[in-house]
């Protein structure tokens, strides 16, 4: 039996009904992801008008408001598209829920890998008032709960109130791996707006994924910390890197040749050390390829290079490099970059190979752990850094290779995880399974993680969520619940991810049907919970 490490990202079932514990049971919850423990009653209260937040015993102060915030933000949710009108005065007391009571333990707010993200929810039927009780070790477990609390509450027709059903209920909910994530749609190909990424930002977190790659503001960052998704930023060196050259034309190992970076100048690595140290730096960029007015001439700029937001914006103990897809032909074929690898005794291959290490020893002198993608493993990975961990990404099988080397790995094969690949069903997805093959406990807890990745060729403000959703959705869970406790059908959970697609319509995301492949529009009338 596969067995996933516990770390932080997302969560599954061990359903009981009055003392049984029966996995078909799970079909008459609409929770997503599933919680890892779940007891539930058949009973109905209803949100009191006014329901509140009380945190007496929590060691967390709340100075920032990121609870008090995410409390909001519930109380939105579950009234989202609704009139609640109902006369609550004329409600039995017996039947009101009057508030939720939240205890974190820890008075840190730091969000940072590897911290404690499990809560305990509890909502009774007694009590005079009856309050739902959450606990959380820290405030982004408690955030957590209270998603989870919302996919609870139903607008009630009848009575126009918020029905919160099949109480009593109580769960227990932890994250299965370290890092869940979505692989943010690169804005160099299409500028994605500041309001679409923060509209991503909140359908991740309706879905419990936590980290987020490529967010290029200090808003869209500080936006997503207080909703509980960490961010990964990826500097793609020493391909993928094109557009260095506009601001530093050295960067380019000449004009006919401006991808991959120059290995030869010492100036790239410069660059590379202002981003990550967080400092501004004069660099002394020498420019010799027919930029200036005499072609033929070198000339040294010392120009600043105000990168210092980078560590301001991008708290997280890792950096993604990059390293995927380097064409080095262009390095043998401009002459003084050939003459330096004829001098460093490098072939081009092994110039790549210089490149990255050199990238990484600099990330790791200013404490970043370091991710690269795959190709780096596939072409030199007895040279990485131990602490390296390796993005799969080309096909299956590669995490088995790398966990084997003692190399931690997050798992987004492009055949079942890459969202723009619009023809990868939500099955698909859903089973992708990151520890197949797997069997060493040891080295499953190296797969730290997997990632849904979607980039942006043919993606804009236009279709960006029906391109994301349901799909990741089906990812998520498969990343937040534990092997044993997942769908061995995904027949098993359509309707549940039906529903929570219908969810996601009613907050405003518009995400695609379940009928068909990414981004299918629906194929005839009806509600959406059958499309």
């Amino acid at each position: 039996m596969l067995q996933k490490n516990i770390l932080i990202v997302l969560v599954f079932q061990v359903i009981v009904i009055i003392g049984v514990v029966n996995g078909a049971d799970t079909k008459q919850l609409n929770i997503w992801p599933m919680p890892e423990s779940v007891v539930y009653g058949q009973g109905s209260l209803f949100l009191s008008s006014d329901f509140k937040l009380t945190t007496e015993g929590s060691k967390y102060a709340d100075a920032s408001g990121i609870l008090k915030d995410g409390f909001s933000r519930l109380i939105d949710m579950v009234k989202s598209g609704h009139v609640v009108e109902s006369n609550i005065s004329k409600f039995r007391s017996s039947v009101l829920l009057h508030g939720i009571h939240v205890v974190v333990f820890s008075p840190n707010n730091e969000l940072q890998y590897g911290i404690d993200e499990s809560y305990n929810l509890s909502i009774p039927v007694n009590g005079e008032p009856i309050y739902a009780h959450l606990e959380a070790q820290t405030v982004y477990g408690a955030l957590h709960g209270l998603q989870t609390f919302s996919q609870v509450c139903f607008f009630d027709f009848k009575s126009r109130a918020i029905e919160v059903r099949q109480v009593p209920l109580s769960i227990t909910d932890k994250p299965s791996l370290l890092m869940n994530e979505y692989g943010a749609a690169d804005t160099s190909r299409h500028y994605q707006p500041l309001p679409v990424i923060k509209k991503v930002i909140d359908s991740m977190a309706y879905a419990k994924l936590i980290t987020r790659r490529e967010i290029k503001s200090l808003q869209s960052n500080i936006y997503a910390q207080r909703r509980g998704i960490s961010v990964l930023s990826e500097i793609d060196v020493p391909g993928h890197a094109l557009s260095w050259g506009t601001g530093y034309h050295s960067l380019w190992p000449s004009t006919d040749c401006k991808e991959p970076l120059d290995v030869s100048n010492e100036f790239t690595f410069k660059v590379i050390d202002g981003i990550l140290s967080g400092r501004p730096h004069f660099l002394l960029e020498t420019c010799c390829f027919g930029f200036l007015n005499d072609k033929n001439k070198k000339q040294h700029i010392l120009d600043p290079v105000y990168v210092s937001d980078f560590s301001k914006i991008f708290k997280y103990k890792f950096v993604h490099l990059g390293g995927d897809e380097v064409d080095t032909g262009c390095w043998a074929t401009t002459p003084h970059v050939k003459n330096w690898l004829k001098k460093q005794g490098l072939n081009q291959t092994e110039a790549y190979q210089y490149f990255v290490l050199r990238a990484q020893k600099i990330a790791m002198s200013h404490g970043y752990e370091v991710v690269n993608w795959e190709e780096t493993f596939n072409n030199f990975g007895s040279k990485l850094s131990r602490k390296t961990v390796v993005h799969n990404w080309l096909g299956g099988g590669v995490a088995e290779s790398v966990t084997a080397a003692g190399l931690r790995c997050i798992v987004s094969n492009q055949d079942k995880w890459y969202l723009d690949h619009l023809d990868t069903t939500w099955q698909e997805f859903y089973m992708n399974e990151p520890l197949t093959n797997i069997t060493n406990p040891k080295q499953q807890k190296l797969v730290i993680g997997g990632e849904v990745c979607m980039w942006g060729e043919h993606i804009d403000g236009s279709d960006i969520e029906q391109t994301i959703w349901p799909r990741a959705a089906a990812a998520a869970e498969r990343l937040w619940t534990a092997y044993d406790k997942l769908a061995k059908n995904p027949k098993e959970v359509t309707s549940r991810l039906a529903h929570f697609r219908c969810l996601l319509n009613q907050r405003g995301v518009a995400a695609a049907p379940l009928a068909g492949p990414g981004r299918v529009a629906p194929e005839e009338p009806g509600s959406c919970f059958a499309q």
